[in-house]
């Protein structure tokens, strides 16, 4: 074991860690940054449809068994920069109102322990670290905020513009997407210099141009260039935390590296290697004082899981779609509910464009058995691509756990009345813009026997609050057992809202690293 301990030791490279990697490098203090993962290669395979989404090709090709004890592989990406390599960079804040109790048919969405209000300048200094180009004040539901976007928002295709033209015509407020990318444009057309270059390949895919704001180009490796006190080790899986005789702090990581088991020390822990990851590394460090793994006293490491209710939905139009970069158009009128909903029903927005290997991989639903021989391409090429949330509850019996040494995901659907909903709120949309209103969706997991949306937006299993009976970690999102264990992936979550939770989770690392900072004098 390396006998001089650092500073800080973070578990994990994505958004949750590697901002905090960026941000605890600025101090001086000895920082080692652990991914279990490699750098994802840059290949033309990046850009293939096929390979990334009907082969999985950068996706874990690891077994978990759900609740009906049918096995799937995650949708989880081990890279450095981690599953943000592959996300839509869609950056939203949590509405203001998410940060309280809000009523929902199946129960109760619990209020967070604390206010909008410590969060507010956090996402603003998100907002500029991921180059956020967005619009302020077109989005009725958008919580306050202290400035203006630092970047311009995307501007849309005209296929894009013509439906946000419709959307307003109807009365409806559609928003520029806030996105996290590294563009710029004159109209729809990347400049010569700019990273981005508004293709196709860019929600789900890895970026070849490293044109997408991710915790990789960000975060981690502008750190690693100018600090020479942050150090990395890709491969380096970390098997479970050693506690003091006590139980009562780390002192040190466990981890197999290059086929070699070793610990290193640290003074403070940072486990930030995702919602599900976490939880299950907690559980592996069980040990004589923590007999049902670390900070679990409460019984709630991995429980309270929770992951949108998503659905991908594919609006054929008699208009050719001849969008590049169509994730750029927003709709947030039905977030709280609707006139004939008391409830709340969700976030639209657009996706990727979807391929017609992505559709062939699928099939097509009876209703559109009616277009000539199948025609993917064509489908491909003719539709409005759609990406629904809705909020999903947190229950105790959704959890991740190990079972017989197999990794095991309990999973009880909540709240999918409200995503019915809004499917058909988006149903009747399209039919009022002469969009065909046999709308079908695409699964984005192929083949796997999960809720659409798979793993993409974990949260919610080492939920934060005061009481320690009723969380696990505290408002700082250090572990209640343990003094020097904190936690900055979106496990901290008590409730998810309906809107895309990388921003959050990247405000949250910068005010724990804030927390961290004071502590290390």
């Amino acid at each position: 074991m390396d006998t001089q301990p650092y500073d800080v030791v973070i578990i994990g490279s994505g958004p949750g860690g590697g901002t905090m990697a960026w941000r605890l490098a600025q101090t001086g203090k000895r920082i080692l940054l652990l991914e279990r993962g490699d750098y994802l290669p840059r290949e033309r395979a990046n850009w293939d449809a096929e390979q990334v989404f009907v082969e999985g090709r950068y996706q874990t090709k690891e077994w978990w068994y759900g609740s009906d004890g049918h096995r799937f592989h995650p949708g989880l990406h081990y890279f450095v920069g981690g599953n943000s390599k592959v996300y839509g960079a869609v950056m939203l804040r949590l509405r203001e109102r998410d940060f309280g109790e809000i009523r929902h048919p199946d129960g109760i969405s619990p209020a967070w322990p604390v206010g909008y209000d410590v969060f507010e300048p956090y996402y603003q200094a998100a907002e500029v670290l991921f180059h956020v180009h967005g619009a302020r004040g077109e989005d009725p539901t958008e919580p306050r905020y202290s400035k203006p976007y630092a970047y311009p928002p995307l501007n849309h295709e005209p296929r894009i513009q013509q439906l946000y033209d419709g959307l307003k015509r109807e009365g409806h407020h559609p928003f520029h997407l806030p996105v996290g990318i590294l563009l710029d444009e004159d109209g729809t057309t990347a400049l010569p210099h700019s990273p981005c270059i508004r293709c196709d390949t860019f929600d789900g895919y890895p970026c070849l141009t490293n044109g997408k704001a991710d915790a990789q180009i960000i975060c981690v490796d502008p750190a690693l260039a100018q600090h020479p006190n942050l150090t990395l080790w890709t491969g380096a899986y970390v098997e479970r935390l050693i506690t003091d005789p006590h139980g009562g702090a780390v002192t040190a990581v466990e981890l197999v590296r290059n086929g070699e088991r070793q610990r290193v020390a640290g003074n403070i822990i940072v486990a930030a290697c995702g919602a599900l990851s976490s939880a299950l590394l907690m559980l592996r460090s069980a040990n004589e004082t923590h007999p049902n793994g670390l900070a679990n006293k409460s019984g709630l490491v991995g429980r309270n899981y929770m992951r949108h209710n998503n659905s991908i939905v594919l609006a054929i139009s008699r208009t050719p779609n001849e969008t590049r970069f169509q994730k750029t158009l927003g709709l947030n009128d039905f977030y709280f509910g609707s006139d004939d909903w008391d409830y709340p029903l969700g976030h639209i927005q657009m996706v990727g464009k979807s391929h017609g290997v992505q559709i062939h991989g699928e099939g097509l639903p009876p209703a559109l058995r009616w277009l000539p021989q199948m025609p993917f391409d064509w489908i491909a090429r003719h539709s409005l691509d759609f990406w629904l949330t809705a909020e999903d509850l947190p229950l105790p019996q959704n959890r991740v756990y190990y079972d017989g040494g197999h990794v095991r995901l309990d999973l009880t659907q909540t709240n999918m009345e409200g995503l019915r909903r809004l499917k058909q709120k988006l149903r009747d949309i399209c039919g009022k813009l002469d969009i065909h209103p046999h709308l079908f969706e695409r699964n984005l997991y192929l083949g796997q026997n999960v809720p659409i949306g798979g793993t993409a937006h974990q949260a919610g299993t080492l939920r934060f609050g005061a009481d320690p009976e009723t969380s696990v970690l505290d408002i700082n999102c250090k572990a209640h057992q343990l003094d020097n264990l904190y936690v900055t992936d979106a496990s901290f979550f008590p409730s998810i809202g309906a809107v895309n939770p990388t921003l959050t989770i990247i405000a949250n690392a910068l005010r724990v690293a804030d927390h961290i900072i004071a502590r290390l004098g």
